[in-house]
């Protein structure tokens, strides 16, 4: 059979959430399906290790898809020109966009619906995009997939879909997140902290994660406890953030406050291995692997209690309004405090984070791409 994969978002040193969905599946996938000829579509010259294996054949069409108007110019016309003249049997899309015109069998993995949720946090023609384009991706998709229950219940329900068209498949971890030796941990916040301990929060700088609230919360902690606390941001900017820039100009705990901006995979896991705690308060999150990544590297989270998160976390977190500053500042407070309730959450983030792997997600969408396959209408 020829599959052919969406794969722009497999970009050097820059592999974000669906970035890195794409990566770890598509590897699996590729690897144990000799059988099966795989078609990658990058917009720009791509790296060699995305081509996993001898099945693997690499294509760049353009244009260049960064924009609205070029996201329509590559789906809908260079996109369907491949699909076409390849006779592909299904083509996968592991960021939700499918092309509208072409006949092929398509999967849309559609990770959340935030932008229907929260319009405001998109740039004006992203917005317009997403708000009209993906409700007709999610009727013309063959198969949708997400990766939590919230987001498939949410799909159900803001673009009238099928519940029997949707499939779940939770997203899982790399296997290098594990616990660093106290060495290592010496060493990670002599590099970061001046050898204090610190709070972390891993992701892009965008106005659902909620960071402004965060660092209010964070300048609340240090004044309550007088403590020599840090708090690290690993990540870089995404659309709009003049919130938290705002609330950070202001904050008079500032030297405490580091930005990181994005680590390699090596140094990200030894920062938050030697984190005290995870500080995850976004206002929508579709899953939340970030938690899954402490979890298994024995850092308890703090996280809220909203959309899927609690679906990821389950008894594994400290969870808190995330409108609520004074709420988000005394989860830190007590986490500190109380070495009972830290050690009780690393003993749950342990059994919790066993459910979830990259295995068992390249497994369960290759039964959802094999079922496709197979379907007569």
């Amino acid at each position: 059979m020829k599959i052919v994969v969406n794969t722009r978002l497999l970009i050097e040193n820059k592999l974000d959430g669906i970035g890195w969905f794409t990566f770890e599946t598509l590897k699996r996938i590729t690897q144990n399906h000799p059988e099966h000829q795989f078609y990658f579509l990058f917009d720009r010259p791509y790296s060699k290790r995305f081509i996993f294996s001898d099945n693997v054949i690499p294509i760049i069409i353009n244009p260049p898809a960064r924009h609205p108007v070029l996201w329509y110019l590559w789906f809908e016309f260079s996109v369907k020109r491949v699909l076409t003249k390849l006779k592909a049997d299904l083509f996968l899309s592991p960021d939700g966009f499918l092309s509208l015109s072409s006949k092929q069998k398509q999967i849309s993995v559609i990770h959340d619906i935030n932008f229907i949720h929260r319009p405001k946090d998109l740039p004006f023609f992203t917005r317009i995009y997403y708000t009209h384009f993906f409700p007709l991706y999610a009727k013309k998709a063959h198969k949708i997939v997400s990766v939590s229950e919230f987001s498939k219940s949410d799909i159900i329900g803001q673009f009238a879909i099928p519940e029997n068209k949707i499939s779940v498949v939770f997203n899982g971890c790399n296997i290098m997140y594990i616990p660093v030796s106290e060495d290592v941990k010496a060493k990670t916040k002599k590099k970061y902290t001046e050898g204090k301990n610190y709070f972390i929060f891993i992701g892009t700088f965008h106005p659902r994660k909620n960071l402004a609230r965060l660092l209010l919360a964070f300048e609340q902690f240090k004044i309550e406890t007088q403590s020599d606390f840090k708090l690290i941001l690993v990540g870089t900017k995404m659309f709009l953030t003049k919130d938290m820039e705002q609330v950070y100009n202001s904050s008079r705990f500032k030297k405490d406050i580091i930005f990181t901006g994005r680590l390699n995979p090596e140094e990200l896991h030894h920062v938050l291995a030697s984190a005290f705690a995870m500080t995850f308060v976004p206002l929508f999150e579709g899953f939340g692997i970030p938690l899954l990544e402490a979890m298994n590297c024995d850092v308890p989270v703090i996280c809220s209690k909203t959309t899927a998160l609690p679906e990821v976390a389950g008894n594994a977190a400290l969870y808190v309004n995330p409108f609520d500053i004074n709420e988000i500042k005394n989860a830190m407070v007590l986490i500190t405090k109380d070495s009972e309730i830290k050690n009780n959450l690393i003993y749950n983030g342990r059994k919790r984070s066993v459910l979830f792997s990259w295995e068992k997600t390249a497994q369960k969408l290759w039964e959802i791409i094999n079922e496709t396959l197979n379907f007569r209408e």
